[in-house]
């Protein structure tokens, strides 16, 4: 393979975060951004990797209805299926490499269950991510999208299954919508595999979901995500088969985030309080239950 080294090639990673794990109640998630040493990449402000879990029969992910406003919703399951439902009446079954893009914009509100069946043992894996709205589409209509997996593209490239879920990367580009510059893919390495990570968007961060990574002198464990410097072009070398996403784009300034709250204002995210307070946004068709308002 080829490679020509850019000025930043010497030192390619800007600087690596280490997720948190939090609670949804059935199973913990691993939670990397936002993060105290990065709050975004590109648009993306929020990002979650869901197991993997295994949920013995009757049992499955049941996270109450809850609301949201000024961001997009991006559903990934790596295995699994999930069963949305939001404000608008859809009702979307998710499985493995579809995507589910659900825009918030002045409000929606939304459930995610097991399917409806709870007969067997079952696994879930994925990434829950956001990007946050340009400012001129924050208060747009709320909207759901859904992406069968067969729409992605994908190509082989050095033996590496490479799958562009957002945005375009390596000539491919995908159908899901952007709101802005935005980048994100899948890339599955075998053992002794090489990527070479090219530069495709302003800001790029690849996350370890499985396995692990040598990105220059370093290699990076699974959970961790690493912050490219911008420009920066360098190989993904695999010692054992790994999978990473990589998501980033263009920045759109700086965002408040409180609970699932997205706003370039803290007045609005008040207002969104008190609305999900006095239930003013909305119910969830054939989901009578809710999260209450967090207390802080």
């Amino acid at each position: 393979m080829s490679y020509e080294p850019s000025i930043a090639a010497e030192a390619p990673i800007e600087l690596t975060i280490q997720p948190r794990v939090r609670s949804l109640g059935e199973f913990d998630v691993r939670r990397v951004l936002p993060s105290a040493r990065r709050r975004m990449v590109g648009p993306f402000v929020f990002l979650d990797h869901m197991g993997p879990a295994v949920f013995p029969p009757g049992q499955g992910i049941a996270v109450r209805p809850h609301p949201h406003i000024g961001l997009a919703t991006i559903t990934y399951l790596f295995e699994g299926e999930i069963l949305h439902r939001d404000s608008l009446g859809y009702r979307q079954l998710i499985q493995a490499g579809a995507v589910n893009l659900m825009t918030a914009g002045r409000g929606i509100v939304h459930s995610e269950r097991a399917s409806d069946d709870l007969a067997v043992t079952s696994r879930l894996h994925g990434i829950q991510s956001w990007i946050a709205l340009p400012l001129e589409l924050e208060e747009i209509e709320p909207t759901f999208l859904h992406y069968p997996a067969t729409t992605l593209p994908e190509r082989w490239i050095d033996g590496c299954r490479v799958r562009v879920i957002m945005g375009s990367a390596y000539g491919l580009q995908s159908p899901v919508l952007t709101y802005s510059p935005t980048l994100y893919l899948e890339a599955t390495l075998p053992a002794g595999g090489e990527l070479v990570l090219l530069d495709e968007a302003k800001e790029r961060a690849v996350y370890v979901v499985a396995g692990s990574v040598a990105i220059g002198a370093d290699v990076y464990a699974e959970g961790t995500l690493a912050v490219l410097r911008e420009g920066a072009t360098a190989p993904l070398k695999a010692a054992t088969e790994t999978r990473v996403i990589v998501v980033g784009g263009s920045p759109i300034g700086p965002r408040h985030i409180w609970w699932n709250f997205v706003s370039s204002s803290e007045a609005r995210i008040e207002r969104a309080k008190r609305d999900w307070a006095d239930m003013r946004m909305g119910t969830v068709p054939g989901d009578d239950e809710f999260i209450p308002l967090p207390e802080s």
